[in-house]
Formats: structure tokens, C-alpha cells, sequence
């Protein structure tokens, strides 16, 4: 079963989303001690995953084309408003910052080589060892946000789900139309840019910062065409 692995994954972060409600009763000041925590070893997360890059200029210009696209359509403000209406129809069980929750899951879950690697093994070879493992990492950190950013965290299993599953599904014509070679720097350029994005997470979370981060998101698409276009160029002028 060519999803078995995305399934799975989407389980673990609604398993430990739930498990981590029920430890969610801890006082304040240490729910503010363990998010800044959190925040901190998010942050130096994210910081590993920029340094894999092989050229920071994809990187940067990824960020600034995405900022501006992300600023034009108002991510930020459109995820914020969903983050309500998901309160209001959730009433006290929602309570808390549903936005919050979800935007740093996502990020977390989705960014990064496991993610499109372990997908990408699910299609072709239906081996879902990868995402296995990725699905456990994902349950156990679906409970320590959840103790601190609260239920929102379950709705990050939607895009997990999506966006694997779609490239599990469509992995055959990826890897017949992409070059490996090309197909290696897009997720090395895609990994790092997300990296980034994960550590603004941190600091936000840490209270140091209050960057929109779901206004930088174009910027993972953004980085794909950018590697993609640089690799036709090179192979074209040799």
C-alpha cells in the first residue's frame, strides 16, 4: 500500500496530539519555562537544516521572493482567521492558539529530507521505513507541543498527510521527469530554506521574535523553481 507510510504518520501526530491534551494542565510558569525551551532547541533545529545548503543564494533569494509573495496574498492573516473559526467551532475544547499550533507543527512535520525522501521511497519501492521513523519522531513531538501550544497541533496532520501522500502517489513521474542529480539539490535547497523558516519558529516560540512566518511559505515553492531553472542553465550552456 503505497501511503502506509503517510497514514501512519498522520496517526502519530493525532495519537500524541491527544495524549499531549491530557498532560496540557501544568502551571503556567512552567508551560512558559518548557515553550521557551522548546523554542531554543526548535531554533537550533532549524539552524543544522540552513547549514546543509550547497548554495546560500537559493536560500536567500527564496526567502525575499517569498516574503514578497506572502506578504502580498496575507498568508499570515488568512491562516490567523482560520485559526478562529477553528476556535468557534471548537469552543472550549479548542481553546488556545489553534494558528500557533498548527503553523509550527506544519513546519516542523513537513520541512526537511524525511519527509520527501520517505515519500518518495513509499511510491516507488512501497518501503515506508523512512516515514515510519519520521511518524515516530512526529508523535512524540506532536505531544510536546501540544502541552504548550495546545489542540491546533492536530490540524498539522492535514498538510502531513497531502503533501506526502501526494508525492508517494505521483513519485514514478517524479523521478522520471526529474533528474537525480536535480532532484538531490531540490531537497538539499528546500531542506536548508525550510530551515530557516523552523528556526524563526524557535525564536518566535522563545519569545524573542514575532516574525510572520507563514508569509515566508511561498518561498519553499519558490526555491524549487530557482534550483530548477539554475540546473537548465548550466546543463544548456554545457
Amino acid at each position: 500500500m503505497v501511503l502506509l507510510g503517510t497514514i501512519v504518520n498522520g496517526i502519530t501526530i493525532i495519537l500524541g496530539t491527544v495524549i499531549g491534551k491530557f498532560l496540557s494542565k501544568i502551571p503556567d510558569r512552567m508551560k512558559n519555562t518548557v515553550i521557551h525551551g522548546i523554542g531554543l532547541a526548535v531554533t537550533v533545529l532549524g539552524i543544522q537544516m540552513a547549514l546543509k545548503t550547497e548554495q546560500f543564494l537559493f536560500v536567500i533569494l527564496s526567502l525575499v521572493l517569498g516574503a514578497v509573495i506572502g506578504e502580498w496574498i496575507d498568508l499570515d492573516d488568512k491562516l490567523n482567521k482560520c485559526g478562529q473559526w477553528l476556535e468557534k467551532k471548537m469552543g472550549k475544547i479548542g481553546s488556545g492558539q489553534i494558528s500557533q499550533g498548527f503553523v509550527t507543527a506544519t513546519l516542523i512535520f513537513v520541512i526537511g529530507a524525511m519527509a520527501v525522501l520517505g515519500a518518495l521511497d513509499s511510491g516507488i519501492k512501497n518501503d515506508h521505513d523512512i516515514l515510519i521513523t519520521k511518524a515516530i519522531i512526529d508523535g512524540f513531538t506532536a505531544l510536546i507541543l501540544t502541552t504548550t501550544l495546545g489542540i491546533g497541533v492536530i490540524f498539522s496532520f492535514i498538510p502531513v498527510v497531502l503533501y506526502q501522500g501526494t508525492i508517494a502517489l505521483l513519485a514514478a513521474k517524479i523521478v522520471a521527469l526529474v533528474p537525480e542529480s536535480l532532484l538531490d539539490q531540490m531537497i538539499v535547497e528546500l531542506t536548508a530554506t525550510g530551515g530557516v523558516m523552523i528556526m524563526a519558529i524557535g525564536l518566535n516560540l522563545a519569545g524573542i521574535t514575532k516574525i510572520r512566518v507563514a508569509n515566508l511559505l511561498p518561498g519553499i515553492l519558490v526555491v524549487l523553481v530557482l534550483v530548477a531553472l539554475v540546473f537548465n542553465l548550466q546543463s544548456f550552456f554545457n
